[in-house]
């Protein structure tokens, strides 16, 4: 067991579309799972991350860098990762992905031009450094961006 594999019973969890107060027969009515009194039982309630008038904390915490919303998640390979190919072979994510190199390609697939290649292949991927593109076709294959 990993805790990959972990699921709570069965029927031990209820969906989170149903209609609350609507009765003891519904598992969920009179206070409709919002306990007795106070402020969170009445409508109007605080919003999340109000902590009564108090500095919330996602605003004690300092904010560092910049995150960029528009960026792109590219796997990196190295051509000597390509050796495991056959001869004469073409080598696109689907391929990379089958051949267990790469588990998720995210957002793009490029080469780089690290170690050494001796076999023949017809690579295209996402983008290509220019070492990587120079070993391919020294050694006769091809190099295409898609």
């Amino acid at each position: 067991m990993e805790l990959s594999n972990l699921r709570p019973a069965e029927g031990s969890k209820h969906s989170d579309s149903f209609r609350r107060g609507r009765g003891h027969g519904s598992g969920n009515g009179k206070t409709a799972g919002k306990g007795h009194k106070g402020q969170k039982a009445r409508s109007g309630a605080p919003r999340p991350g109000f902590e009564g008038g108090q500095m919330p904390l996602y605003r004690r915490l300092p904010k560092r860098g910049f995150k960029n919303r528009n960026t792109k998640d590219i796997v990196a390979i190295n051509v000597s990762a390509l050796e495991v190919f056959e001869n004469g072979a073409t080598v696109d994510v689907a391929a990379l992905v089958e051949a267990g190199i790469i588990k998720n390609p995210r957002d793009g697939v490029k080469i780089l031009g690290n170690g050494e290649l001796t076999k023949k292949l017809d690579v295209k991927v996402d983008a290509l450094s220019a070492s990587a593109k120079e070993k391919i076709e020294a050694v006769g294959g091809t190099a295409e961006v898609i």
